[in-house]
């Protein structure tokens, strides 16, 4: 896979034409290169899969290139369907120093699945002459774009969302949403390593747990987290794993250091575009709304996913199987980085480690792991 249309010379460069459009998914000029807008985070790349899948189905013979903020482009480059990556730095001159190539390539048709200003100003500066986006995108980014699809006013989750946007381009709806992750032979090695120095047989099973979240407000207390673990640990006899990014590390420390039992601490360890691999290894996953849940749930890793002010409907574990957690006050769900209820975060403290047991117990007795217990 080549970064970015200037980077290189496309690998699978797609000399055939793919059918045209004009709204309403009707066709007038034919569609070569098409650029995907979806820059971040870890789980609205998960949620934009399926509409990738959708327009490739759509535009077979077209080159896709996604743009995404260089920490995410790992995770990009193990989807399938990605021709081409244009990685953007942090900062406003990361993205600006990105338009000339945007604008070289000479893209057909730009989707921008985020809807912010700053993405809906990247599509128009690439001087495509076709930009779609959402009618209520943010901070006027519908400005930029030439066709703009309407989203309903009842709530939605993301996957189906963004699918809107496939379907007004003339994608047929699919009947299941396909997250396409490439299964290559280096990531599972890589993978197995991992657990394999951690002290873990390729047959083993084992639970992981990802305790942090970008808001602190979705986070569930460490000491809750620590109960859970310990408890399943005696229950189920199943190695507990802690998964998570560098800067995660004081979450999972916290947790650590109020368990009895032990546990293997794999935070850091874990590069995001492995994720997939090794999250697919898992009996099933124990966390937070973070970008992990949704990893695993593409992958078909069953989850206990614990929910305070966000909304499953809109964000949760895309799919059947899941358990999702929450205590429903009813100030749930606001959306908010900071609780000001006199029960701090009684969304999520209400949910005690018995309830996350019973739902873990659940899902591994679902797909035939039981441990010792």
């Amino acid at each position: 896979m080549d970064h970015c249309p200037c980077d290189a010379q496309a690998g699978r460069r797609r000399d055939a034409l793919s059918e045209s459009i004009i709204p309403g998914g009707r066709m007038t000029e034919p569609v070569r290169r098409i650029l995907l807008i979806k820059p971040s985070s870890l789980g609205d790349i998960v949620h934009a899969m399926p509409t990738l899948a959708a327009l490739r189905e759509r535009f077979p013979q077209a080159e896709v290139t996604w743009l995404v903020k260089r920490q995410w482009a790992p995770l990009v480059e193990v989807i399938d369907g990605v021709d081409q990556i244009c990685a953007v730095e942090q900062g406003l001159m990361g993205w600006l120093g990105r338009v000339p190539d945007l604008r070289a390539a000479g893209f057909d048709l730009v989707v921008d699945l985020q809807g912010l200003f700053r993405s809906g100003v990247m599509a128009w500066l690439t001087g495509c002459g076709r930009r779609v986006g959402f009618a209520n995108g943010r901070e006027g980014s519908p400005w930029f774009y030439t066709q703009r699809v309407a989203v309903p006013v009842a709530p939605m989750h993301a996957v189906d969302r963004y699918l809107l946007v496939a379907e007004a381009l003339g994608a047929a709806r699919p009947k299941v949403p396909r997250f396409d992750f490439l299964d290559r032979p280096e990531d599972g090695q890589a993978a197995e390593a991992i657990l394999s120095a951690a002290g873990l047989a390729r047959s083993s099973p084992w639970i992981a747990m990802n305790v942090s979240a970008r808001w602190e407000t979705k986070r569930w207390p460490p000491q809750q987290f620590a109960e859970a673990a310990d408890r399943l640990a005696d229950a189920q006899g199943i190695p507990i794993v802690f998964m998570g990014g560098p800067g995660e590390r004081p979450e999972t420390h916290a947790v650590m250091a109020r368990m009895r039992t032990k546990a293997i601490d794999l935070t850091g360890q874990t590069p995001v575009g492995l994720l997939p691999s090794l999250l697919r290894r898992a009996a099933v996953l124990v966390t937070n709304d973070s970008g992990p849940m949704h990893i695993a749930a593409a992958v078909g890793t069953p989850v206990v996913a614990l929910f305070g002010p966000t909304d499953p409907v809109k964000t949760g574990p895309y799919g059947p199987g899941h358990v999702v957690l929450s205590n429903p006050v009813e100030c749930r769900p606001c959306f908010r980085r900071e609780c000001s209820r006199a029960v701090t975060l009684e969304c999520l403290t209400g949910v005690t480690s018995e309830h996350v047991v019973r739902a873990v117990q659940q899902q591994l007795g679902r797909v035939g792991t039981s441990g010792s217990s």
